[in-house]
């Protein structure tokens, strides 16, 4: 059990669930077959340097290589992780927000990949350290390792109230760190389905919800043409059930932490994480029930509920 001479560290740890999730350490698999534009411009030889690499204009990417909605029905949590950050970017950029989620979304998350397949890069590495270094010593060696280790096990989600506009994260096991929470008997709990074989043996999960955030519609930060669901952890200490201890972490004496996410398909939406505006990382949402549901319709070119501002470049009827 930790003592209240680890909170600092301990801190860091809790904040690092804010970015959600569980990690595969397996084997990196093939992406999708989705088209994407490349990444090399071959017009652009220099002797020195004989491949130029370039950010890509999403509006020519969307325009180019449009995402038709069977190519986004082949997306899942499992191929959106095996792609590279490059790939991910494009992906993200051919989406719209779609409607404001409402319910019980599972969550994981996947590190950027480039040229490396490691599940945790070097420039993730460097990113986290600038991030915790304003708030308590850089972090280096063990210490990020550890907390790789903690990220992976315990944050489950999120809980949306669409009519509310906030949500809540799902935190499975408070144990280690109850010591560092404030009331920790008073803390909200929901039910979630197990999932995989355990969930045969005991149906359902109870796990805690902290860090509550608030929903809005707002500028994408990777790609300003049209807007996010933006998931703000900036004022949450507005809002119901917050608790200074852990979740002020995240709020704006902490790490100012800001989600974005896009939906793919019905029931599956692709984040990107920041903390104080810089990018560390992306997670996937995904509701399995609400994916059964809508495939039918949304395969039949039913109209998206649009809750934000979907930009002004025009997208084809067939590909909305």
């Amino acid at each position: 059990m930790f003592d209240k001479s680890g909170f600092p560290f301990l801190a860091l740890v809790l904040s690092g669930l804010l970015l959600l999730a569980s990690c595969d350490d397996g084997p990196v698999k093939d992406g999708p077959v989705v088209p994407f534009a490349a990444i090399e411009d071959t017009t652009l030889k220099d002797p020195d340097n004989p491949t130029v690499k370039f950010r890509v204009d999403m509006a020519k990417v969307e325009h180019d290589f449009p995402l038709s909605r069977p190519d986004r029905m082949k997306l899942n949590p499992e191929n959106l992780a095996a792609m590279t950050q490059e790939q991910v970017d494009q992906v993200y950029g051919r989406l719209t927000a779609g409607p404001v989620p409402d319910g019980v979304y599972r969550g994981s998350l996947f590190f950027a990949r480039g040229d490396s397949v490691r599940p945790l890069s070097d420039d993730f590495r460097v990113r986290l350290e600038e991030v915790f270094g304003g708030i308590g010593g850089r972090l280096k060696g063990k210490k990020i390792e550890l907390l790789e280790k903690v990220g992976r096990g315990l944050w489950k989600g999120k809980v949306f109230y669409r009519d509310k506009r906030i949500l809540r994260n799902m935190i499975e096991d408070l144990k280690p760190f109850e010591r560092i929470i404030d009331d920790p008997d008073g803390i909200m709990t929901i039910k979630i389905p197990r999932s995989g074989w355990l969930g045969y043996i005991l149906p359902s999960n109870r796990v805690s919800l902290l860090f509550p955030a608030k929903l809005f519609c707002g500028q994408s930060l990777m790609d300003s043409r049209r807007e996010s669901i933006i998931i703000d952890y900036l004022f949450s200490d507005e809002i119901e059930g917050y608790r200074k201890s852990p979740d002020s972490l995240a709020g704006r004496g902490g790490l100012k932490v800001r989600d974005e996410i896009r939906m793919v398909r019905p029931g599956l939406y692709l984040g990107r994480a920041y903390a104080n505006k810089l990018f560390l990382l992306n997670f996937v949402l995904h509701n399995q029930e609400l994916a059964e549901q809508g495939a039918e319709a949304f395969l039949a070119q039913d109209p998206i509920a649009e809750d934000c501002w979907s930009g002004e470049q025009q997208r084809s009827a067939t590909l909305q």
